[in-house]
């Protein structure tokens, strides 16, 4: 890779590579509805309610294939692989006929977001083609690769951006003119928003995708996780072939940018009382009797001045703010831009869970990592535990540390809309 420098993704480069692949996906004839056989991305799924509403959808649901329930995780890859094997030889799933890119449109009140779809060749992070922004949980990649291997299939695809210029030309003219014909499929998701699904197979549409994408480099804005998977598996099978790609969705925020949000934390033993003791010899404390709306406007206002987190669990939000600087020059590594040493996940992490509360970050029994805001709430309530809501990160601050190849602590970012999962699916044939 050859780039002028790390603010220009156009300079001459072999950049990103989108190749065609037989999508499979569901016949409407054979389910309720294709909205009812969707599923939010596997991490996004709030275990176990939302589990159960997923399953209870529709008997064809992706869910029993992205996140399949047994006693053991053997068992569950089994489950899945005979699932799906299942589902294609009923024709649930079916075929493409021919090798396509897919353009997918997510619409709702207020956004449009538009894409491609299709299999993009692996590359490591020292070769700057996709970067990565943060770090991932050696387990979480363990058991994606477990369900990979067993289903031998791409289940849902990860989300990437890129910046083209904002002209219609390229990629974007190929989506444009997509998106005036009539889709493949079309539904509604209870969440309120509507998907479309394009197939591109024309060779000279092809051609304009491959030559404008060939000049980019990609961010990864929600997959961390699964991307290592694919480069996991890449490893293990012959090359050239089927697993060095991997199936993605590319959005060139120049023309959709997307919506930023925070992922937070459960502390699963840890109840509010015991987490603001600790606390406050470090940061200030500020007890909040108001609705949750107004809390994250507090939170908000406090984290445009420094690092803040609101605490709950306890019936009430607590505010907390102002690190002392003496917990932070010893608790955060100095080795790092300021950027990165600022972020709101780097304080949590480096100083709160490691040195206040002492919680491994890594460990499902402590610590679970939730998308949603009232049900991270909800959760802590019910369960006795504390909840650490956290304010977004700005896109500008996580490209230029990806650029810089520093990357964030684990789950810092939500970007989205995220792609649906069920609509398409890619098999991976040796």
């Amino acid at each position: 890779m050859n780039y002028a420098g790390p603010g220009d993704e156009t300079a001459a480069c072999e950049g990103l590579e989108l190749v065609p692949f037989q999508g499979l996906r569901y016949d409407p004839e054979r389910v309720g509805s294709l909205a009812a056989v969707t599923s939010p991305p596997y991490d996004v799924v709030v275990r176990p309610d939302g589990l159960h509403h997923l399953e209870s959808a529709d008997p064809h649901n992706i869910v029993r294939l992205i996140l399949p329930q047994d006693t053991t995780p053997a068992v569950r890859n089994q489950q899945a692989a005979d699932t799906l094997r299942q589902w294609l030889s009923e024709g649930v799933l079916t075929t493409d006929s021919e090798p396509a890119l897919y353009v997918y449109e997510q619409r709702d009140d207020d956004l449009l977001q538009r894409g491609v779809i299709g299999a993009l060749r692996l590359s490591e992070p020292a070769d700057g083609v996709v970067l990565p922004h943060e770090d991932v949980m050696p387990h979480v990649v363990a058991d994606r690769a477990a369900l990979m291997r067993a289903t031998s299939a791409n289940l849902e695809p990860l989300l990437l951006t890129y910046r083209g210029d904002g002209s219609v030309t390229g990629t974007a003219a190929v989506v444009e003119r997509a998106a005036r014909r009539e889709p493949l499929l079309s539904t509604t998701t209870e969440d309120g928003y509507s998907h479309r699904l394009w197939a591109v197979t024309d060779p000279a549409e092809l051609a304009e995708i491959r030559e404008d994408l060939r000049r980019h480099q990609a961010l990864i804005a929600d997959g961390h996780h699964r991307w290592a998977t694919y480069l996991r598996l890449r490893a293990e099978h012959p090359s050239p072939g089927p697993w060095d790609y991997g199936l993605v969705l590319l959005v060139d925020t120049a023309r959709h940018p997307l919506r930023v949000r925070a992922i937070h934390r459960l502390l699963h033993h840890l109840p509010v009382s015991e987490a603001l003791a600790a606390v406050s010899p470090h940061f200030r404390v500020r007890h909040l009797e108001v609705p949750l709306a107004e809390a994250l406007t507090a939170l908000a206002a406090a984290a445009a001045e420094g690092n803040a987190f609101l605490l709950a669990g306890d019936g009430a939000f607590h505010l907390i703010d102002r690190p002392s600087p003496d917990l932070l020059a010893r608790t955060v590594p100095a080795d790092r831009p300021e950027a990165w040493r600022t972020l709101d996940a780097t304080v949590l992490h480096a100083a709160l869970l490691e040195h206040v509360w002492h919680i491994p970050e890594d460990s499902p029994a402590h610590i679970a990592y939730i998308h949603d805001t009232a049900a991270t709430v909800e959760k802590a309530e019910r369960d006795g535990g504390t909840a650490v809501l956290m304010h977004p990160v700005r896109e500008e601050v996580v490209r230029d540390l990806a650029r810089q190849g520093v990357t964030m602590p684990r789950k810092s970012t939500s970007f989205g809309p995220k792609p649906a999962s069920g609509l398409v699916l890619r098999a991976l044939r040796s």
